[in-house]
This record gives C-alpha cells, structure tokens and sequence, in this order.
C-alpha cells in the first residue's frame, strides 16, 4: 500500500508532509519524493496525521475478562486495543500463586502470533513481591518473597518484558542482580506496590532497578523531607516512570510536574486497565470479585479503593494534550518511550522504514479514523 499526502510523525516526531510505502506488514519507505510501485494501492490521506500504533505496557484486561480467562478474552481484549489504537501490548498479571502465573504465560505465549487485533510483546508481571501495606486491589494470600527458581521459570514459557515489585521486599536487591544474569537483559525491573524511602528505592536504582510502575500510585507521596520513591525515581536521569493518564489516578497538574521532570523520552503512558474496562456503569461480579466501574475508574466493592482503570490509551492521549503536554512529548509516551522500556523500539513505536508498519490515521481534530497492525487495516479507512 502507498500512503500519499499524510502528516508523518518520523523519528524526531516532528510533523511533515510526505508519503508512507507499507510492504509485507512494514514500512518500505517514507518521505515527500516517493512515487507508488506499478499497480499499488494507494490512499490519499490528504490532511491526516500518521502516528505510529500505540503500545500498552500495562493493561489486566477488559470487555468482562482478565488476561488469564482463556483463549476468547485474549482475543476480546486484543480486538478492544486495536480499535482504541493500540496495536501492541504487554498483558499484565497481577499477584497469584505460581502454578496460576505459570498457565498464564502458557496462554499467552500460546496466543502470540494469532493475536485477533493488537499483538503481544511478552508479560509484565505486577507482583506477587510487593508491599503489603501498598498492595492495593492485589490479593494479600499470595505476595511473597522473590524466587529465581519462579521467575526463571515463568521466563521459560513466555518471553518477560517487565517485573514490577517492592525494592524493599526481602531479598529483592540480590534477585534483581541475579535476575538479569539468569534470565534476560530485556526483562525490566521496575518499583511498584512499594512503602521504599528515597535510600531504598536509590539502592534498588543501583542495583538493576530501571523503572516505576504507575509512579505515585501506590507509593508513599512525595514529602519534602522524605522524598520516597517518588523523588528517587523522578531524580534518577536513567529511569523511566509509568503514568495512569486518565484524570482519575492522577491530577492533572502532576501529570503535568512528571512530564516535566522526566522529559518527553523517560515519561510513559498507561492504560493499568482491568476487566471492568469497557463495560457500563456500575457493579460487575468478575472471576469471582465485585469491581465498581464509576466516574472512569474502577473501585473494590468498597467503592474507595482504586483496583485500575477503565481507560484506554489513546484516551488518556487526548487527557495529555487537554491537559497542556506538548504533543510531541504526549505521543512519545504513548510510542516510542514504551517500546523502548521493553526492548522493542527496533521493531516498533516510530514511523522507520523497517519497522513495524504500526500505524494510527488521525484526522485533524485528533479523532481517530483507522488502526493499521503490521501493514492490515482492523477497519477500513473513511
């Protein structure tokens, strides 16, 4: 397919008028002096932006169904991402016992390659080693201790993109060095569920720690004599933090103090949706547990304690833009930073002849008009 007259977002992710070439599911070519090959298809996308597809680092589930309820909610769930924008993701698990973890990344790695819409890069594993006290929604029965045995198992059966857990759990600084020597150098590791102080979450920055799990969620807050986790990894030039964008979970003046001091290269946007994501209004009984969807978000049964979002993406891309965030720092964080935390930014996240041909038309007044996933529409083009 050739794609004339577009705003391409390249590299720089600066916008410029050009041409796109896609040839078996990527990108040919691009620039502003290409011609079509005899008897290509070819869209004139006079107008429209081009962005590269979106990539959801932390996503539980949606349309009804958690990540781990089988073959047909992988595909829901694949087929609800595509159509939000998102054309790769991480499925996320959360804090369960290791047989339960174990036939999950069995699911999963069974299902990469027959993705129905978006397509899997490998598993972010929130838990089961986080802090009690700031467990949140995770089950309390099942956290413990990290275990190599346990994660060199899970690594066996699908590829490991990102291991969130509490830098101050027992044992965690020496599985953390030994880990990405036993492992794999593309697994992160990254502060989440955490009550660390600043000097923990620092040691744990020294000793392989790279990134944090929806920053500010919880983790102790930010004090000006106890900067916590918060300030470590803020301050740390070298790590990148995980933003819940959907005006629930965050301010929007924080969002916008993070963007701020993270740049626009260390700041990533995620969904952290759950299976709640996508249905009305109200209470729904999920695998067994009451979740609360109101006002955006979803809630325990409790109605206070937050258990994810029910947001998508490329929602929480329009929030950025509302909220002030220039728009070359908000697509990054929805494209090329994400695909960087989990090793994939060869592949995808930016418009590069050879990558991916992951592609997102947007009309000009940022509507979202078609979804391309390695070089095939999921709907046809208006």
């Amino acid at each position: 397919m050739f794609i004339k007259n577009a705003i391409l977002y390249g590299e720089d992710f600066e916008p410029r008028r050009g041409c796109l070439a896609v040839e078996g599911g990527r990108i040919r070519a691009m620039g502003d002096a290409l011609t079509p090959l005899p008897g290509e298809e070819t869209l004139d996308a006079q107008g429209v932006r081009l962005f590269p597809g979106f990539i959801d680092i932390h996503i539980h589930g949606g349309c009804g169904a958690e990540i781990s309820a089988g073959k047909a909610a992988l595909d829901g769930i694949s087929r609800r991402l595509a159509a939000c924008g998102v054309t790769s993701f991480c499925p996320t698990t959360m804090t369960a016992p290791q047989a339960q973890l174990e036939q999950t990344a069995r699911l999963v790695a069974a299902h990469m390659g027959r993705e129905a819409g978006a397509y899997i890069h490998g598993l972010h594993l929130e838990g089961p080693h986080i802090s009690m006290e700031k467990r949140g929604a995770q089950d309390a029965r099942f956290i413990r201790s990290p275990s190599l045995a346990e994660a060199q198992a899970l690594a066996a059966l699908a590829p490991l993109k990102l291991l969130s857990m509490a830098p101050e759990t027992p044992g965690a600084l020496e599985f953390s060095l030994a880990f990405s020597l036993a492992c794999s150098s593309l697994c992160r590791i990254s502060v989440a569920h955490t009550n660390a102080s600043y000097e923990q979450t620092r040691a744990a920055l020294a000793a392989g720690f790279s990134h944090g799990t929806h920053l500010f969620c919880a983790m102790p807050p930010l004090h000006h004599r106890a900067p916590g986790a918060v300030g470590a990894l803020l301050e740390d030039p070298t790590a990148t933090a995980e933003l819940i964008c959907d005006g629930v979970h965050l301010h929007p003046a924080t969002v916008r103090l993070a963007f701020r001091l993270l740049g626009e290269d260390r700041a990533v946007a995620v969904s952290d949706a759950v299976s709640a994501a996508g249905l009305p209004e109200g209470s729904h009984t999920i695998s067994g547990q009451v979740l609360l969807r109101q006002n955006g978000a979803v809630y325990l049964a409790d109605g206070t304690t937050l258990a994810g979002s029910s947001t998508d993406l490329y929602a929480e891309f329009l929030n950025l833009l509302a909220w002030g965030i220039p728009e070359r720092a908000a697509l990054k964080s929805c494209t090329i930073n994400p695909a960087r935390v989990i090793g994939v930014e060869k592949e995808t996240g930016s418009l590069a002849p050879g990558k991916a041909a992951d592609l997102l038309l947007v009309q000009e007044d940022f509507t979202l008009q078609a979804v391309m996933i390695k070089g095939k529409f999921c709907c046809s083009p208006t």
